[in-house]
């Protein structure tokens, strides 16, 4: 059976109707190099019409963490599920921007955190120990995406409220990890699987 049938209809018709608005959008603000602050706009917009959010209650602007602002948060029952660093849609996402936003997350023990232009979307998870250190668990393009592609609509799902209700994110994340080609190379290398193979 199709994965599509597993994802809430209402989350499945909002993307078909509104992805493709938001793809043409998301690449003219970048053809047209506008300002971070013109990019936010756009995120929040994406994040409300497309991906579901109340955008007066579940979205705050310039989340003031130990003095350094984040430029937006999602928070849901007043907790925030994350962070969202927003670059000028023209400019290339970097690993110093992620860091930026990966200090944010450590100092208020937040465990996700996106990275975005409005056309590039990173989703990284903090892990919180001694070194703190985080991996990317998602990322796309919103362009490249389809909304009759079940693997576009998972990915999107992972950042939608339909998804935070059931906690989409941190199944996405124990499947990768599960799948995770480190984690079966050190399964086949376990004494007994060793011992049953020879």
């Amino acid at each position: 059976g199709s994965k599509m049938s597993r994802l809430p209809k209402k989350f499945v018709e909002r993307i078909q109707l509104r992805l493709k608005t938001f793809q043409t959008i998301a690449n003219t603000q970048r053809e047209r190099d506008v300002s971070e602050a013109d990019t936010v706009t756009v995120v929040k917009d994406i994040l409300a019409d497309l991906l579901g959010y109340d955008k007066y209650q579940e979205l705050t602007s310039e989340q003031q963490i130990r003095g350094t602002y984040c430029d937006l948060a999602v928070r849901l029952e007043n907790k925030i599920r994350f962070l969202i660093e927003v670059k000028a849609a023209g400019s290339d996402l970097n690993a110093s921007h992620l860091r930026q936003a990966i200090n944010y997350g450590a100092n208020q023990g937040i465990e996700w955190v996106i990275l975005t232009n409005a056309v590039e979307w990173k989703v990284h998870r903090i892990k919180f120990g001694q070194p703190i250190e985080n991996e990317e668990v998602t990322s796309f393009k919103l362009a490249d995406l389809s909304a009759r592609k079940d693997e576009d609509l998972e990915k999107l799902f992972l950042l939608a409220k339909e998804g935070q209700a059931s906690d989409a994110m941190n199944a996405f994340h124990q499947n990768a990890l599960v799948l995770n080609r480190f984690i079966v190379g050190q399964l086949l290398l376990n004494d007994n699987v060793v011992n049953a193979v020879k």
